[in-house]
C-alpha cells in the first residue's frame, strides 16, 4: 500500500516538530525513521488483533496455551453499560482500542464511577490512525474491558505494579524496560539485558548512579522466552508483562511506542535499534 501525499507528509512534519529534524522515511537507517516507515508503507492485518485489547488474549493463549492473560470481568460498548454490582471490589477498566488510557479501581466503595464512565466514554473517540497515524488502531472496536487488577500486596498499592516492556526484534529480544512508580506519578524507565545488567541507553539509564539496579524477578529468562515467542516474525513489537507472585501476565502489543518519535532514547540507541530491524517489503504481510 502505497500513502497519499497528504499522509506522507503528516507523519513526516510530525517527525520535524517532534524530533526537531528531518527524517529520512523513504529509505530510513534510524529506528525513529523506520518506525515512521512502518505507518506508511506495511500493512499487516495481524497487528490490529494484535493491538486489540479484547482480541489479543485469544491470539496469545493460541501461542501460548491458557493462563497467560488477564481473565476479563465484562465488555461493554459504553460507559452505561458497565454493570457496576457484578464487578468485584478491585478491577482495572479501559478501551480495547485505546493506548494508556485506563482507570484503576482499589476499592468499589469509594471509587468516583461516574468520573471514570465520563473519562471512558471520551476514550472511545480517541482514534490513534487518524491522530497518530497508527493504522493498526483503524479497525478494532471501541469497547470497554474490566479485567481483573493485579496486584503483589500493600507495596504494590503505593508504587504500583511494575511493567516489563521487551523490546523486541523479529524474535530476538534486545532488553526489558522496567516502568516503576507509576502508582504515585513518578514513572520511571530503566533497560536491562538477559543478564540483569542495566543498560544506559535512555535518559533515565545514562543518569542512574554507578551500580543502580532493581530486583530480577527469578523467571525473568521465561519472560524473556514469552517475549521472543510472541514476537517472531515481527519487525519490531513490544510486548508488555507483568509478574505477579512469579506468575507471567500479558499485558499488550505495542507496535509504536511513544509513536516512534521516543526523545528518551538516546541517538545512539535509535541509531542501534535501527540497525536491528529489518523491514520487509513495501506493502507485504507476514
Amino acid at each position: 500500500m502505497k500513502p497519499t501525499v497528504s499522509e506522507f507528509l503528516k507523519v513526516y512534519f510530525r517527525y520535524r516538530r517532534k524530533m526537531g529534524k528531518w527524517g529520512n522515511l523513504r529509505h530510513p537507517s534510524l529506528f525513529s525513521e523506520k518506525m515512521q516507515w512502518l505507518k506508511l508503507y506495511y500493512r499487516n492485518p495481524l497487528y490490529t488483533t494484535m493491538a486489540d485489547k479484547n482480541a489479543a488474549k485469544a491470539y496469545v493463549d493460541s501461542l501460548l496455551g491458557p493462563g497467560y492473560t488477564v481473565p476479563s470481568l465484562g465488555i461493554y460498548e459504553k460507559a452505561g453499560d458497565i454493570a457496576w454490582e457484578a464487578l468485584p471490589s478491585r478491577f482495572v477498566l479501559k478501551c480495547t482500542h485505546d493506548s494508556g488510557g485506563y482507570r484503576i479501581c482499589k476499592d468499589k466503595e469509594v471509587f468516583d464511577k461516574e468520573e471514570a464512565a465520563s473519562f471512558l466514554d471520551k476514550r472511545l473517540k480517541m482514534d490513534y490512525s487518524v491522530h497518530k497515524s497508527e493504522w493498526v488502531y483503524a479497525g478494532i472496536p471501541h469497547l470497554i474491558i474490566a479485567e481483573e487488577y493485579l496486584t503483589e500486596g500493600p507495596e504494590t498499592d503505593l508504587n504500583g505494579l511494575p511493567d516489563y516492556k521487551f523490546m523486541c526484534f523479529d524474535g530476538k529480544v534486545h532488553s526489558v524496560m522496567v516502568c516503576i512508580d507509576r502508582g504515585i506519578g513518578e514513572v520511571k524507565y530503566y533497560f536491562f539485558d538477559r543478564n540483569w545488567s542495566l543498560l544506559r541507553i535512555n535518559q533515565w539509564g545514562a543518569s542512574a548512579p554507578k551500580g543502580f539496579t532493581l530486583p530480577r524477578p527469578e523467571n525473568m529468562d521465561e519472560m524473556f522466552d514469552i517475549a521472543a515467542r510472541l514476537s517472531n516474525g515481527i519487525p519490531f513489537v513490544r510486548v508488555d508483562l507483568y509478574n505477579v507472585h512469579g506468575k507471567i501476565y500479558f499485558g499488550e502489543f505495542t507496535f509504536f511506542p511513544k509513536s516512534g518519535l521516543d526523545l528518551d532514547l538516546l541517538p545512539s540507541t535509535d541509531r542501534l535499534y535501527g540497525e536491528m530491524m529489518h523491514l520487509p517489503a513495501p506493502g507485504s504481510s507476514l
